[in-house]
């Protein structure tokens, strides 16, 4: 918006400056040849002054563009250290996760050869009837 601002001022200097011209040129009382060096001085004096503020638009554009860059590079550099952290604790949640089945796998196998051995002495202890 400020930008937008400086550009309708600039417009508005330039209309001014074209209606002065026209007005000092309308009721100047010089001779033609001197009127044409006028007109001639302020349009190089125009050029000159476009000229500058072109440079120092371009220079706050690169200016914009450089702070940019840098902030894009923060953010990208947040991301990666958020990702990273997030990435950590799903290993960390994998490897819970794996630990806990493997000690399930191991509760269950140590019942289930449990119930194996109490059938077997069980079936040992009770004689079968023909």
């Amino acid at each position: 918006m400020a930008e937008e601002n400086k550009l309708n001022g600039l417009a508005w200097f330039l209309a001014g400056l074209g209606v002065g011209a026209l007005v000092g040129i309308l009721y100047a009382p010089k001779s033609g040849r001197e009127t044409r060096e006028d007109i001639v001085s302020g349009a190089r004096e125009g050029t000159e002054y476009l000229r500058t503020r072109t440079r120092q638009a371009a220079d706050q554009v690169g200016t914009l563009v450089d702070r940019s860059k840098e902030q894009v590079g923060e953010y990208v550099e947040r991301g990666r250290e958020v990702v990273d952290r997030g990435r950590a604790q799903w290993e960390e949640f994998v490897e819970r996760g794996k630990n806990l089945v493997t000690e399930q796998t191991s509760r269950v196998s140590a019942a289930v050869d449990a119930g194996r051995q109490a059938y077997k002495t069980t079936v040992v202890a009770e004689p079968t009837e023909n």
